[in-house]
């Protein structure tokens, strides 16, 4: 059940606007089930209720501009990609699993870094073999 306010939010969003924002949650969504994560999982990492969050990828609320960094964060991505502005690869379609494992992994800690190379260091000189 929408709240006075986001009903208010909504009934002043243009057309372009709701379809801005009907994309943009369908992208958080998408992301959201690659990172195996529920809504209520994601919504408490953001700081917000599950019924808010789910009114985000819906499009039926505007997502705050200031979600934005945080989400890009959680999910390896860069801001413009959740906007639709690009997508991680530079290419067409969805970017390759493999990329967005590199950027989870490059925002490890140093040290946890360093185990996922040794890790693949030892698998690659296995291959060599």
């Amino acid at each position: 059940m929408l709240t006075p306010l986001q009903s208010t939010v909504i009934a002043a969003m243009t057309s372009n606007d709701e379809a801005f924002f009907k994309a943009l949650g369908a992208r958080v969504a998408e992301l959201r089930r690659e990172q195996g994560l529920s809504q209520q999982a994601l919504a408490d990492q953001l700081g917000i209720p599950q019924q808010t969050f789910a009114h985000y990828e819906v499009g039926r609320a505007r997502m705050p501009v200031s979600l934005l960094p945080e989400l890009a964060k959680i999910f390896g991505v860069a801001a413009d990609e959740l906007l639709g502005l690009r997508n991680g690869n530079g290419k067409r379609g969805p970017a390759p699993k493999f990329q967005k494992q590199l950027e989870r992994i490059a925002q490890l800690p140093r040290a946890r870094q360093q185990v996922v190379m040794d890790m693949l260091d030892g698998v690659l000189a296995q291959r060599g073999r």
